[in-house]
């Protein structure tokens, strides 16, 4: 079978777009000094979201077992440093010089990381998750709306177990499901019917050939993967992980020559430059971009999340993913895979799966970026193959519900153009998902979750088709 070649321009694919950022939102002063660096009360420093992540890693080294986790506060724009309660002077003043605000707190990482393997010993049940919460000091544990009778009591036992003031539970409305789509759509022919997904981060394999990352139950779900949905394959599966340590996916593009540009197509000739994989910090606002749901902003809630998903293809096993990245950013079926990233151009996530939709709202969860390039050997980047022709400048009044902001299916329009990050994110793009058909599923009668791997079975309205 004779595999389509990428176009130049189409190959600049890649996953969200924030052609619209929320303006007020996101200007943020680009110092990274203290307010008054004459101080000698060492005054908290005036940060970025990116520089606090940057501070945060340096003094969990420094601080070593005192350090109890950390937060972006967007609104002070400072990083809040949590330290065990006791006589750790030294440890405060050190924190205080490198220009943090710091908090003492009652729960070591150590005591919530023992919270979360005593979780996961006695209450791995579908439908919950948990996650460390920096804000709280506390286990965040959220069970969603499928937890009920027995399984419930059983979770908040086991969490009652844990004693006083080490975690909180909360009830979603929705129902954990995987998801697949995000920015650019990408298809491919499975057993149950066409299976949608979307594209993440173009990267660099180790090898050297142009390849792009999704979600790994993308990647386990089928092997071959096309532009559109009757379209020839035109990229292959490398590595897949899903469940486990991870949901990532290499893809490598069939065509070596293909040109693959480190870029966000926002659509209508728009782009944003992705400049650097970036680690999630909670607090900081990030953007997502789906073909379902187009571009939707958020908060970074929570880090090393462990998620319990209905098993695929069990139906009363679990597949349960840890390391993940926990926000408030809404999304639903056909959001898999796609890109979550700074409004400076970091790539922060691949999206993995979640509850609720982007009428209620709900919890997502994502793959770290960083964590998949280091698993998989492979760079972001197009390795030099360059972007394709000039970059446009895309509109400033350009906001998220235009149709710029769906994105295209792998590729974008002949033009790449520049984002402008003034624009307003909070609006959804519109549905985008209508060329995939109703979504199967193995026994999902819901599927306005912001999940999908909807294997098709049983029950489903139309198995021609899944939307992840």
């Amino acid at each position: 079978m004779s595999h389509k070649r990428i176009p130049k321009r189409k190959a600049a694919i890649a996953a969200g777009s924030v052609a619209a950022l929320g303006a007020a939102a996101i200007l943020l002063p680009n110092a990274n000094a203290s307010q008054d660096g004459s101080s000698t009360d060492a005054a908290p420093k005036t940060l970025k979201a990116s520089d606090a992540s940057d501070l945060a890693s340096q003094l969990q080294d420094l601080l070593g077992q005192a350090f109890a986790g950390s937060y972006y506060d967007s609104g002070s724009q400072q990083l809040v440093v949590n330290v065990i309660s006791g006589d750790n002077n030294k440890v405060i003043v050190e924190a205080k010089k490198a220009g943090a605000k710091v908090r003492e707190v009652d729960n070591s990482l150590a005591a919530l990381t023992a919270g979360a393997q005593t979780l996961k010993a006695k209450a791995t049940i579908p439908g919950t998750a948990w996650a460390v919460d920096p804000k709280t000091n506390k286990l965040a544990v959220t069970a969603d709306s499928t937890v009920t009778g027995a399984n419930w009591d059983r979770l908040t036992s086991t969490v009652k177990s844990l004693g006083t003031n080490m975690a909180t539970v909360k009830k979603s409305s929705g129902t954990f499901k995987t998801l697949v789509s995000g920015g650019d759509a990408i298809f491919a022919q499975a057993e149950g019917g066409t299976v949608r997904c979307s594209l993440g981060f173009n990267v660099t394999a180790s090898d050297g050939s142009p390849a792009f990352l999704t979600a790994g139950h993308c990647g386990v779900a089928a092997k071959q993967w096309s532009d559109s949905e009757t379209g020839q394959p035109i990229a292959t599966v490398d590595q897949a992980t899903f469940p486990g340590d991870g949901d990532f996916s290499l893809v490598k593009y069939d065509d070596p020559a293909t040109q693959a540009a480190s870029e966000v197509n926002t659509g209508e000739g728009q782009a944003v430059q992705i400049t650097q994989a970036a680690d999630a910090t909670v607090g900081e606002q990030v953007f997502r971009m789906g073909s379902t749901t187009g571009l939707h902003d958020g908060t970074v809630t929570g880090l090393d999340a462990t998620v319990n998903f209905q098993s695929e293809t069990d139906p009363n096993g679990v597949d349960t993913v840890t390391g993940l990245i926990q926000t408030d950013v809404c999304a639903e079926a056909g959001d898999s895979g796609g890109s979550l990233f700074t409004q400076d151009g970091g790539a922060v996530g691949l999206t993995s799966g979640g509850s609720g939709d982007c009428t209620s709202g709900g919890e997502t969860f994502f793959q770290p970026v960083t964590a998949a390039l280091q698993a998989t050997g492979a760079t972001l980047g197009d390795g030099g193959a360059g972007a394709g022709d000039q970059a446009g400048t895309a509109d400033p009044s350009a906001t998220a519900s235009d149709p710029a902001a769906g994105g295209d299916a792998v590729g974008g329009d002949d033009q790449a153009g520049t984002a402008d990050p003034s624009a307003t994110a909070s609006d959804a793009a519109g549905d985008q998902s209508g060329a995939v058909g109703d979504q199967s599923g193995t026994g999902a009668d819901d599927q306005s979750g912001a999940g999908a791997a909807d294997q098709s079975g049983a029950g489903a309205d139309d198995g021609s088709s899944q939307t992840h």
